[in-house]
């Protein structure tokens, strides 16, 4: 009925996108320079005050990851990656010197890559100078690795680190990659990789797989696919190379015939959830496949479920904190967003200065819509009456302009849908998103009630 991978809206034609654009579920099409550090001051010394546990974001640049004693690195890059630590060092300890010392922290991702281990035992010692890590192990603290710059005795190095779940990336293979067909198809790095994990006593192996590059076929997807379910992975993230994760996008992925054909795609899209659904993986949103026993599974069937700026998580208390390159901050309804540029970010920093570029806070008719999506996301179902209360509104007529086609849903078995209540069906939580997205006023979601999922749902 839906794309199964819509997001919140589209960029604009020729628009280079921040790493948040494509990771950050809330979207990024409102943020504006409006919002800068003054704002996100504020909201730090907001959150001093109320004591809420933290989530925290650090992102190291994929292109920075390597030190140049490495084999794998083509260039030097020392000066590059120790600078850009040192000034991720003082991003820490500015914003840390605002939250208060020793705040609990329940969520940690790093992002961008496998980096060196005796850059990450750097960043991680500085990270608990400042903040409490002492109960990782009851946190989810992930962190995302490089197939082809990670072995079995790194993991090993990472999980001493307090990492409790990864998440392997498949080798794109795309114009900007040595990589063959063969090494693409070849599942015994990952097996490897994903044996280490399970040594080693992580929670959760996360698989992060794109499709619809021009050097894919439907056949070459799901034989890919097939061969990863075998390895039973805790969860796997299926994106579209088209609004791919930032690391994923390739340098040319605007050149012509980047991209594998439209009916390609489709095929791809419907085999993928033929695929997962059939090897019992449940679809949470947002390209997010879990197996039914896997803690975001068990969190929403459990009502437990949240989502913040890192995607669906189990820890809807905390504000978010994000350092380094366009890393996204969230503080109750302010949103702020760093700088992508790293001269830039290097020479804010080194006048003493956030490197906030934009932003956005959350107007109430914004959290209203805000809070629909999110309940209808993790939940699969919505209290109106509760809504009603809260926001004091009616709901039907607040969202007088999309019910009809809620009533449409109903009437094809997606949804049910009383005065009441509406709830995710069965046969529609494979457009879970989209149907989320009826809520989001943004002109390019207004609508959308077709996609390459017709044939997979009730007509």
């Amino acid at each position: 009925m839906f794309d199964l991978f819509q997001t919140l809206g589209e960029r604009p034609s020729g628009h280079v996108p921040a790493v948040a654009d494509f990771d950050c579920p809330i979207g990024t099409r409102r943020f504006h320079s409006g919002v800068g550090s003054l704002d996100l001051l504020r909201g730090l010394r907001d959150s001093r005050q109320t004591r809420r546990p933290l989530s925290l974001a650090v992102h190291l640049p994929s292109r920075l990851r390597l030190a140049s004693c490495s084999p794998l690195a083509s260039v030097c890059q020392c000066g590059e990656i120790e600078g850009y630590l040192q000034r991720l060092t003082y991003e820490m300890g500015l914003i840390g010197c605002h939250l208060g010392a020793g705040r609990r922290v329940e969520q940690f991702c790093l992002t961008g890559g496998t980096p060196v281990i005796t850059h990450l035992r750097r960043l991680m010692s500085d990270l608990r100078k400042r903040f409490d890590f002492s109960e990782y192990d009851s946190g989810d603290h992930s962190i995302e690795v490089d197939l082809h710059h990670t072995d079995w005795s790194t993991m090993g190095l990472i999980r001493d680190q307090g990492f409790t779940h990864v998440s392997i990336g498949v080798p794109d293979i795309g114009v900007d990659s040595d990589l063959s067909v063969d090494c693409y198809q070849n599942p015994a790095p990952i097996h490897s990789l994903i044996d280490a994990a399970r040594t080693f006593g992580f929670r959760s192996i996360n698989i992060d797989l794109g499709y619809g590059h021009a050097w894919q076929t439907p056949h070459s997807f799901a034989v890919k696919l097939a061969t990863l379910i075998e390895l039973e992975p805790d969860r796997l993230h299926v994106f579209d190379y088209a609004r791919a994760p930032y690391r994923y996008r390739s340098k040319k992925a605007g050149a012509a015939g980047a991209f594998c054909s439209q009916s390609d795609m489709d095929t791809m899209r419907r085999i993928c959830c033929e695929q997962l659904t059939g090897a019992g993986y449940h679809y949470i949103g947002l390209g997010q496949f879990v197996r039914a026993d896997d803690d975001l599974a068990v969190a929403q069937e459990h009502g437990r479920l949240h989502r913040n700026c890192q995607g669906f998580t189990r820890h809807g208390c905390c504000d978010h904190v994000g350092f380094g390159l366009s890393a996204i901050t969230q503080i109750e309804q302010l949103y702020v967003q760093n700088t992508d540029d790293l001269l830039e970010y290097c020479q804010q920093l080194d006048a003493g200065q956030l490197p906030v570029c934009r932003g956005w806070r959350c107007e109430v008719q914004d959290l209203v819509r805000a809070t629909v999506t999110e309940q209808l996301s993790c939940d699969l179902e919505l209290d109106i009456p509760a809504i009603e209360a809260r926001f004091g509104l009616v709901f039907r007529d607040y969202f007088a302009s999309i019910w009809p086609q809620l009533e449409a849903l109903r009437s094809k078995g997606l949804i049910e849908l009383t005065s009441r209540f509406i709830g995710i069906l069965p046969a529609g939580r494979l457009s879970v998103d989209a149907i989320c997205n009826l809520f989001d006023p943004a002109p390019e979601d207004a609508g959308a009630l077709t996609s390459p999922f017709d044939r997979l749902t009730p007509s």
